[in-house]
């Protein structure tokens, strides 16, 4: 897509989306923010107001037609609203909640019919390509573990479902252990990175996954364990996470921004 100015709409003004329609506002070679979407409409006129060049406010289905890239930063539950429409439109739709794709492939059908591209940004962790290459060959396990300050879980289905307080923790508790697409549902605004990580590898069933609240963590940490006939991985990431959302990691949006220069 080199030689032509991309237009570019972001769904959700949280602690990704809003970091990533300023840096677009900036200015950025060969792409142009055009609209923006959130949940509060005279709160996200609000916050572009004092763009350089002020981006429409829309509803999904107009954001989705405004633009040729798409960013999704949303909720969970508002992730199809976005992806349903911009798969269907054939464009391009830049995806964090990743968690929501697993049993929605049929976006990657439609996809195909459509000339649409689904991409993962997957800027909390490193070595997708090595995960990638490996898969190629014979993986025989490939496991992550996560930690993460207590505050960062709180809002969780799984632990607010289980009355799990973790206001006054003081040492570290295994909040779940078992595969990527049944930590997924539990967590499905903490675990994209382990989904993203499985669809790289052998598979959310085949992906192995703990996920525990550590006070003596200030950062999300993630440790990525792949063995395989080719190679052996072992490495860990610790990630800062946003003022805006503990949940969220810095590097999540920045991860966004390295993805859309990777487009032009």
């Amino acid at each position: 897509m080199t030689g032509q100015v991309l237009k570019v709409a972001v769904a959700g003004l949280g602690a990704v989306g809003m970091p990533v329609a300023k840096w677009l506002d900036a200015g950025q070679p060969g792409l142009r923010l055009v609209a923006v979407s959130a949940g509060d409409r005279a709160r996200a006129e609000k916050r572009v107001a004092n763009f350089k060049t002020q981006p429409s406010v829309l509803e999904l289905p107009e954001l989705v037609a405004s633009a040729d890239i798409v960013v999704e930063a949303l909720p969970p539950e508002k992730f199809f609203d976005l992806a349903e429409p911009t798969m269907a439109a054939g464009k391009i739709l830049v995806v964090v909640t990743v968690t929501q794709i697993l049993d929605r492939l049929d976006l990657i059908e439609t996809a195909k019919k459509t000339g649409a591209r689904l991409i993962v940004s997957t800027g909390a962790l490193a070595a997708f390509d090595a995960v990638r290459a490996a898969q190629h060959g014979k993986i025989h396990s490939l496991t992550m573990v996560t930690r993460k300050p207590p505050k960062g879980l709180l809002k969780a289905p799984f632990v607010i479902e289980q009355g799990i307080d973790l206001s006054d923790l003081m040492s570290p508790v295994c909040l779940y252990k078992g595969s990527v697409r049944d930590a997924a549902l539990k967590f499905p605004a903490n675990v994209n990175v382990a989904v993203a990580l499985s669809l790289a590898g052998p598979g959310p069933d085949a992906t192995s996954y703990e996920i525990w609240a550590d006070p003596a963590v200030e950062r999300n940490t993630h440790r990525v364990i792949l063995d395989s006939d080719a190679t052996h991985l072992d490495f860990t990431i610790a990630g800062v996470p946003t003022e805006e959302n503990p949940a969220t990691g810095k590097l999540t949006p920045l991860a966004v921004m390295a993805t859309l220069e990777s487009l032009v």
